[in-house]
């Protein structure tokens, strides 16, 4: 069985570009430590970098039909975001899927899982964050959901959510809290700016931060 939603709401494309212009470290932070997926999901070259709303995709073990039925869901701009049962023994994407996403100006891809024909995905510039790569094939039986809440970690992803990945990880900021986490987003960068200033002055971080030093006297 499979059920596959259509439509969905997203972030206006200022709140994106806003979005955009931050680290996953410091949304993490602003986000109150929530939303950061699991480590091991990293992105296929360093130099790659997602942000845009999550079309959200359960996929049964070692099989791929829901992630081609999901690039027709898809708008441009749009992230898959996509979970695969815990099977990581397999490539769910590949050179092919990759340039029919460029073609449909989908922005990336996020999975809890592996991908493979890892060369040729990079020299395309798609952005593609995966648990690896598996030369291991998948199956075309069917099954799952498009754009229904999915689990990945201990994070919960709704369709619509901002999904922002770079070098470090990648952290989904919940679509309800996106002006309020941009708000401490920005404040947390002016606060390290003030920090970088006092650091040019000759301070040490024990002495800003106002840390107990554990050095004898």
């Amino acid at each position: 069985m499979s059920s596959i939603i259509k439509q969905i709401e997203r972030p206006e494309s200022g709140v994106i570009q806003s979005v955009a212009g931050f680290s996953s470290a410091t949304l993490l932070e602003a986000a109150g430590k929530k939303g950061a997926l699991p480590s091991g999901i990293k992105p296929l070259s360093t130099s790659m970098k997602v942000c845009g709303p999550a079309i959200t995709v359960s996929s049964p073990p070692r099989d791929n039909l829901m992630l081609h039925e999901a690039m027709i869901v898809a708008r441009p701009g749009d992230i898959l975001v996509v979970e695969v049962a815990g099977e990581y023994e397999a490539g769910y994407w590949g050179d092919i899927m990759t340039y029919a996403a460029i073609q449909k100006g989908i922005s990336g891809l996020v999975i809890d899982g592996c991908t493979r024909d890892g060369n040729d995905v990079r020299e395309m510039g798609f952005p593609v964050f995966s648990r690896g790569l598996c030369i291991q094939g998948t199956g075309k039986a069917g099954g799952g959901t498009i754009n229904h809440p999915i689990q990945i970690g201990d994070v919960h992803i709704h369709p619509g959510d901002i999904v922002f990945g770079d070098s470090d990880g990648v952290v989904i900021i919940p679509r309800s809290e996106i002006h309020s986490i941009l708000q401490k987003a920005q404040q947390r960068e002016e606060e390290e700016q003030r920090v970088r200033e006092q650091l040019k002055q000759g301070k040490t971080t024990m002495e800003i931060y106002g840390w107990k030093s554990q050095l004898s006297s």
